[in-house]
C-alpha cells in the first residue's frame, strides 16, 4: 500500500487499541494489541507520518532509531541487590530503567499525556547482542524487565533486505505477534504532501514528467545508486537556501542528494532551464494581468516540455501565494477562538462579558503551555511553531493596551484590531483570487483547452491550499474547465496523450557518460 493508506491504517489501529469500555478498560486487551511493523524502502516518509499521526490524534510520541543503541541503553545497566527467599538472603541481579522506557515516562510527565506512540525505527537492523531484546520487545512489549506503560501503542519500522545488508529476518513466532504493513513508494501521494510542505516547484514539476525517477535503488559494479523521497525533499531545502543567498545549484550539488549520477545530471539540466524560463517569460508580469504578444508567439512554437515548465512556474507562484493566505486564515481562526475565550457567558460576543487583562494574560500563558506540551509530547515542533508564531506575536502586541484600558475600552480595542486583521485576510484572499484569474487569462490565451490546461487544472486539484482558496472564492473557470477536461471522455483522451508524451520524453533521457 502507499504511505497515505498506511498512515490511515495506523490511525485506525490506534483508535481501535485505545477504545475503552464503560469501566475505563481497553476493549482490546493489551496482549491482543499487536505492535505495528511498518516495512518499506528507505526515505519514503515512515518516520514523518508518525509525527503527523501523533499530532492529528493528539497523542504523545517517543521515537527512537534503535541502531543508535546498545543493549545496555535499551535494557538498562545491571546492578546487584539483595532479596530474601525462604528466610535466606540472596544477591540478585536487577537492571536500571531502560533509557527508552525512561523517555516514555519523561514524555508523559512533561506533556501530561498518558497515552501515546512508541516508535522504533530500523528495528530489523539491530546488532547481534540487541536482536533478542527486540524480539522480546515485539512479543512481550518489554525492554528487559520493564514493561511499556499501558496506553502506549508500539509502532516499529524497518527496511526490506534488498535495501540494507544489516537486515535480520524475523521468525514466524515473532511475525505472528505483529501487524505487518508493507509500504511502497507512490509519487501521487508524495506530490500531495510536497505541495503542503512547500517543496520547490522545480522538483515537483520535474518528477511529474519523470515519475520513474522518484524512487530508484540499483546495485552496480561501482556500488549502490539510489534516489529517495527523502533525497528529493532535502534537495528542495538546499535549492531554496541557495536561491536566498544567490548561489548556484549545479550537478555537483545535486548529486550530493540524488546519489544516482544520471538522474542528478538530468535534474541539474532541468533546473537550469527552469531558471532560464522564469527569467525569459516574466511570470510576475503575467500574474499582474500583462500578456505580451511575444510571449504567446514564442509559446506557439515551443516544445511541450518548455510549455509545461511555464505552467509549472505559474503554479509555483500561485500555490506559494495560496499557502501564505491559508496560513493567515489559520492565524485569524486562532485569534478568534482566543478572543471568544476571553468572554464569559453563553460563549459568544452578544451574551458574553470580557473578563479583563488578567484573564487575557492567563489564557495567553495557557495557550503557550498547551503548544509547549504538544512539542514536549513529540509532535511536529517546526509546524507548531510556524502555526502559532504569528498568533503569539499579535496577542503579545495587544497585551499592553489591554492592561492599560478599562474592560469595556479594552474589548472595543480588541474588536477593532481583530477587525483589522480580518480585513487584511480578506484583502489577501482577494489578491490571491486575482492572481488565479490572471493565470486563467494567460492559460486561455496561450493554450486554450489543451494538454497544458489539463495539467494546470490537475495540479490545482492536487494542491490543498489551491482548493481551499477556490472553495473560498468560487472560481467559476476552475469548475468549468474541471468538468470539461477531467470528467468527460474528451478529458480522458487528453490525459492519455499527456501520458504518452511524458513516456516519450522519459525514454529520451541521455545516459550519464
Amino acid at each position: 500500500m502507499n504511505i497515505r493508506r498506511a498512515k490511515q491504517e495506523i490511525m485506525n489501529t490506534i483508535e481501535a487499541y485505545l477504545e475503552k469500555d464503560e469501566y475505563g478498560d481497553y476493549k482490546i486487551p493489551e496482549i491482543r494489541q499487536r505492535p505495528v511493523l511498518l516495512m518499506g524502502p528507505p526515505g519514503i516518509g515512515k518516520t514523518q507520518i508518525m509525527e503527523q499521526i501523533a499530532g492529528e490524534s493528539d497523542l504523545a510520541l517517543v521515537a527512537y532509531t534503535i541502531t543508535h543503541h546498545t543493549r545496555q541503553s535499551a535494557v538498562g545497566l545491571p546492578y546487584i541487590t539483595k532479596k530474601i527467599y525462604g528466610g535466606r538472603e540472596y544477591q540478585v541481579t536487577e537492571y536500571t530503567m531502560s533509557e527508552i522506557i525512561a523517555s516514555v515516562c519523561d514524555t508523559m510527565e512533561a506533556s501530561g499525556k498518558k497515552e501515546g506512540i512508541l516508535f522504533i525505527d530500523e528495528i530489523n537492523c539491530v546488532s547481534e547482542t540487541l536482536a533478542p531484546t527486540m524480539l522480546q520487545f515485539l512479543q512481550q512489549k518489554t525492554f528487559g524487565n520493564q514493561k511499556v506503560p499501558q496506553g502506549w501503542i508500539i509502532v516499529s519500522a524497518g527496511n526490506p533486505p534488498e535495501y540494507n545488508k544489516s537486515v535480520r529476518d524475523f521468525d514466524v513466532v515473532t511475525l505472528d505477534r505483529v501487524k505487518v504493513i508493507d509500504v511502497d513508494p507512490d509519487f501521487e501521494v508524495w506530490k500531495a504532501y510536497a505541495y503542503e510542505a512547500g517543496i520547490h516547484n522545480a522538483v515537483i514539476s520535474y518528477l511529474d514528467m519523470h515519475r520513474e525517477n522518484f524512487f530508484r535503488c540499483e546495485s552496480t559494479v561501482d556500488g549502490k545508486r539510489f534516489v529517495t523521497a527523502r533525497g528529493w525533499e532535502d534537495l528542495s531545502q538546499i535549492i531554496c537556501a541557495y536561491e536566498r543567498t544567490g548561489r548556484k545549484v549545479d550537478t555537483e550539488v545535486v548529486v550530493q542528494y540524488l546519489q544516482y549520477p544520471k538522474i542528478a545530471q538530468d535534474f541539474a539540466n532541468y533546473l537550469e532551464l527552469f531558471y532560464k524560463y522564469r527569467r525569459d517569460y516574466h511570470v510576475d508580469s503575467i500574474l499582474s494581468g500583462e500578456i505580451p504578444e511575444e510571449t504567446l508567439n514564442r509559446l506557439r512554437y515551443a516544445p511541450f516540455d518548455e510549455r509545461l515548465q511555464i505552467v509549472s512556474l505559474l503554479l509555483a507562484r500561485l500555490c506559494g501565494s495560496f499557502r501564505q493566505v491559508r496560513a493567515s486564515d489559520r492565524e485569524v481562526s486562532h485569534l478568534y477562538s482566543f478572543l471568544r475565550s476571553c468572554r464569559e457567558g453563553e460563549g459568544n460576543e452578544a451574551s458574553g462579558t470580557f473578563q479583563g487583562a488578567a484573564r487575557y494574560e492567563a489564557l495567553l500563558n495557557d495557550l503557550k503551555k498547551t503548544v509547549r506540551a504538544r512539542i514536549d509530547a513529540g509532535q511536529n515542533e517546526k509546524e507548531l511553531k510556524e502555526e502559532y508564531r504569528g498568533v503569539f506575536r499579535t496577542l503579545e502586541e495587544w497585551l499592553p493596551a489591554v492592561q492599560r484600558a478599562p474592560k469595556e475600552e479594552a474589548w472595543e480595542m480588541l474588536r477593532s484590531r481583530f477587525s483589522g486583521v480580518r480585513d487584511d485576510l480578506e484583502a489577501q484572499i482577494q489578491s490571491a483570487s486575482e492572481l488565479l484569474e490572471y493565470a486563467f487569462d494567460f492559460m486561455e490565451a496561450a493554450f486554450s483547452e489543451s494538454q497544458e490546461m489539463v495539467f494546470f487544472i490537475t495540479e490545482l486539484s492536487a494542491n490543498a491550499d489551491a482548493m481551499w482558496l477556490i472553495g473560498e472564492t468560487e472560481c467559476p473557470r476552475y469548475y468549468r474547465y474541471n468538468k470539461a477536461l477531467l470528467f468527460e471522455d474528451r478529458g480522458a483522451e487528453i490525459r492519455k496523450q499527456l501520458d504518452e508524451i511524458r513516456s516519450e520524453m522519459n525514454g529520451a533521457l541521455p545516459d550519464q557518460p
